[in-house]
């Protein structure tokens, strides 16, 4: 399988991106092994035609990424309002979201949030029980406007207050193997 590996994170003096960086490693560490690896770090820039190349090569896109402001940061935002070209991606259809080009590839987020689990848990809490999955709404719908087929997102909790990365590498590489890899081999 041909895997594109996709770092969102924007650098601030308050969020260096470490963790982020760790993840996105241990993706890379996870899959290599038996499939085809291409990576991007957006904020160590990109050239938007090696972008677009990349994702006709990918059979499955992973994107790392902290939760910003209930989306991804402002770069990753940029880099998909660049890189998503209309005739690549996607074009025009009577049937409205049925133009996508990108058939056959799957795409997973995993998201870093300051949030702890038991905010989206709670109907009383501030999500009113909502789940990360429908904050993230608009990327999801995006990628199915390109006709590309989502796997269960993972995300990493209370990152701030509470940091667990060895669970959370844990946690990430059991997802992977279950809902990326093992989805594969059947």
């Amino acid at each position: 399988m041909n895997i594109l590996v996709i770092n969102g994170h924007k650098y601030y003096p308050f969020s260096e991106g470490r963790l982020n960086r760790t993840l996105f490693e241990e993706i890379i560490a996870i899959v290599q092994p038996d499939n085809k690896v291409k990576t991007t770090i957006i904020e160590n820039g990109y050239n938007i035609d090696e972008e677009i190349e990349k994702y006709k090569w990918a059979d499955f896109v992973i994107y790392q990424t902290p939760m910003n402001w209930f989306s991804v940061p402002w770069i990753f935002k940029k880099y998909i309002d660049e890189v998503f070209r209309y005739g690549i991606f996607y074009e025009g259809s009577k049937d409205y979201g049925k133009g996508g080009l990108m058939k056959g590839k799957s795409y997973m987020f995993s998201f870093t949030c300051n949030s702890p689990f038991e905010a989206f848990d709670d109907i009383n809490s501030f999500f009113n029980g909502k789940s990360p999955d429908e904050l993230i709404v608009a990327l999801h719908k995006l990628h199915e406007f390109c006709a590309m087929i989502p796997v269960k997102s993972y995300f990493a909790y209370d990152v701030v207050h509470n940091p667990d990365i060895e669970r959370y590498k844990k946690e990430l590489s059991n997802h992977i193997h279950t809902y990326v890899l093992n989805d594969r081999l059947a």
